[in-house]
């Protein structure tokens, strides 16, 4: 990626968290714009406005209200404009069929959500300086990128 920042949406109902993904990726080395959504409804409005600039990665919360996640992963699939887009949903712990489905309907990780400041600020450093042209290609569900 040889621009000058990253584009990343983080959508989430909770401020606190949304605070967090922004505090962590304003510290890292690479210059990032953040866009945060409250709702799954308003973040699929943005990304379908033809005027909209597809970013490089979009975390999800599982939970997230007005349009699942699920449903918003449908719809990411369903466009190739978003093709070279990595889609990372985040929860509390998931069951194995429910993360199951998060990779069926096409995310490129699966995160637990951290309980700590730290762990968080990892997670998404390790997230955002992966070579996703690599890691993308020939994606199955034995390499179901991240699942931490």
């Amino acid at each position: 990626m040889n621009k000058e920042f990253l584009n990343v949406i983080v959508a989430d109902n909770d401020e606190n968290t949304l605070i967090f993904f922004k505090n962590i990726l304003k510290e890292l080395k690479i210059s990032i714009k953040v866009q945060c959504f409250t709702n799954g409804k308003n973040l699929m409005e943005y990304l379908n406005n033809a005027d909209a600039v597809v970013p490089e990665i979009v975390f999800i919360n599982y939970m997230i209200p007005g349009k699942s996640s699920m449903e918003c992963l449908e719809e990411i699939g369903a466009d190739s404009k978003f093709n070279n887009m990595v889609t990372a949903v985040f929860s509390e712990p998931l069951s194995e069929s429910e993360i199951e489905e998060i990779f069926v309907k096409g995310a490129n990780i699966y995160m637990k959500k951290p309980e700590c400041f730290e762990k968080l600020k990892k997670v998404l450093t390790d997230v955002i300086t992966i070579n996703w042209q690599y890691h993308t290609s020939g994606l199955n569900k034995d390499h179901f990128i991240l699942k931490v």
